[in-house]
């Protein structure tokens, strides 16, 4: 049986765990935080399964790898809502929703009644949108610790240890993000910032989109008058604060979107670094003089999209010997 230490418990650990779980292998999964929690950015995630969407600004294997996630984690946690997501922006800002058509497809238009009949907690505020209806997406929480449960039920064993991926014995995956850069100099963190409100006077049923010059904000419903304001791609290291431009921003946007947002409860507060290469796209690759060590990272703003991708391909390199499309064969 091979056996395999995955280092991160977070949501590209994870997937590679259930992949190799899949295939018959012995897993360690390692994690010096211990479980799936609020110290990583796989918690602070929005959950959106919406790979048309982020083909606006993504590249091509982002979009196409993108399409199978929510069928996957529909087998593994059965917690995947399939309400298509929704675009919209002020009448002064079509502008940018028509650039957002033009860079994505698998949607259909929709005018101000269409909108309100989609939600009518947005009101008769805005009179073009775009309707991504195959879209869907998941409480990544949630999710975190459905998939957790089920890769320790299968098998993988949990340790809450501090461990250095080329000092271990045997094949080794590093899944530890942004932590990976001592290993991985190309590494960059991108700072996000998120809010969680509790408005129970709206009641919207799939994530929206709200097209905005400086901030576009995504607002995601949780359940329970319960929602998730996001956006936010800063350049930077730093992840021990909100800027107050960011927050001040959020809110504004959220209440363009519904009134009621004014009178919500704030939550709370989030902030983490998201792992991405320069090219903004995941990377695979084997170090090591016998290539026991494989780096799988860079999941950027799409870890929920493509962490089942990252997985799968993960398990061809060891199993098959395989350079799947995200290897990064000039290291490898």
């Amino acid at each position: 049986m091979t056996e395999v230490t995955v280092i991160g418990a977070g949501v590209a650990g994870l997937a590679v765990t259930r992949a190799l779980l899949d295939r018959g292998a012995q897993v360690r999964l390692v994690d010096r935080n211990g479980p799936p929690g609020a110290h990583g950015c796989s918690w602070w995630a929005g959950g959106m399964l919406a790979p048309f969407c982020e083909g606006e600004s993504a590249e091509e294997p982002v979009v196409r790898l993108g399409q199978r996630a929510a069928d996957w984690w529909d087998k593994h946690t059965g917690l995947v809502q399939r309400h298509g997501s929704l675009v919209v922006s002020a009448a002064r800002d079509h502008s940018d929703l028509k650039r957002f058509a033009r860079r994505t497809d698998h949607f259909r238009e929709v005018s101000g009644p269409e909108i309100t009949a989609l939600e009518p907690d947005l009101g008769t505020r805005f009179s073009r949108g775009l309707f991504f209806d195959s879209e869907a997406h998941l409480s990544p929480r949630a999710a975190l610790a459905a998939l957790f449960a089920s890769v320790t039920q299968d098998g993988a064993q949990f340790e809450v240890a501090e461990v250095a991926p080329d000092a271990q014995n045997g094949l080794v995956v590093d899944c530890r993000g942004y932590a990976a850069r001592d290993a991985t100099p190309e590494l960059r963190g991108v700072k996000g910032e998120m809010l969680v409100l509790r408005c129970p006077d709206v009641d919207l049923t799939r994530p929206v989109r709200l097209l905005h010059p400086r901030i576009p904000l995504y607002v995601v419903p949780r359940g329970d008058g319960i929602f998730m304001l996001g956006a936010t791609m800063i350049e930077s290291s730093a992840s021990d604060h909100v800027t107050a431009r960011s927050l001040l921003e959020l809110l504004s946007a959220a209440y363009a979107l519904n009134p009621a947002f004014g009178e919500a409860e704030v939550i709370e507060v989030g902030v983490d670094l998201r792992p991405a290469f320069p090219d903004n796209l995941p990377r695979i690759r084997r170090d090591g003089p016998d290539g026991r060590v494989i780096r799988a990272n860079g999941l950027f703003r799409h870890g929920y999209l493509l962490a089942p991708a990252l997985g799968e391909m993960v398990a061809d390199v060891i199993f098959e010997n395989a350079t799947p499309e995200m290897m990064d064969e000039a290291i490898a």
